[in-house]
């Protein structure tokens, strides 16, 4: 791999978690700002847990994709080798003419 090849994968992952951090950041300012409003127009009615639970399963899903699901390259790469391991190296029959 080289040095550029590596700068690309690294600019990738520091932009997708760039990415996750403004999604986190603009979750937790509306959130504030519709429990405020919630707050002031309707006190005795708690309808704000709605959106935080959707938009917060959203925020959580891409978190997980950033930091925990690893590079999509690596897996692709692993499951093209089982693949090949599998087949010995001979391409699969599609099942097409």
């Amino acid at each position: 791999m080289t040095h550029a090849d590596s700068y690309e994968k690294a600019r990738g992952r520091a932009e997708a978690k760039f990415g996750f951090y403004v999604h986190a950041f603009i979750f937790a300012a509306v959130i504030g700002v519709l429990v405020i409003i919630n707050l002031v127009t309707s006190p005795e009615i708690n309808w704000t847990i709605w959106p935080m639970l959707g938009w917060g399963l959203a925020v959580a899903l891409h978190g997980a994709r950033v930091f925990f699901a690893g590079d999509k390259e690596k897996i692709i790469d692993a499951l093209t080798e089982e693949e090949l391991r599998q087949s010995d190296g001979k391409p699969r029959d599609s099942g097409t003419s």
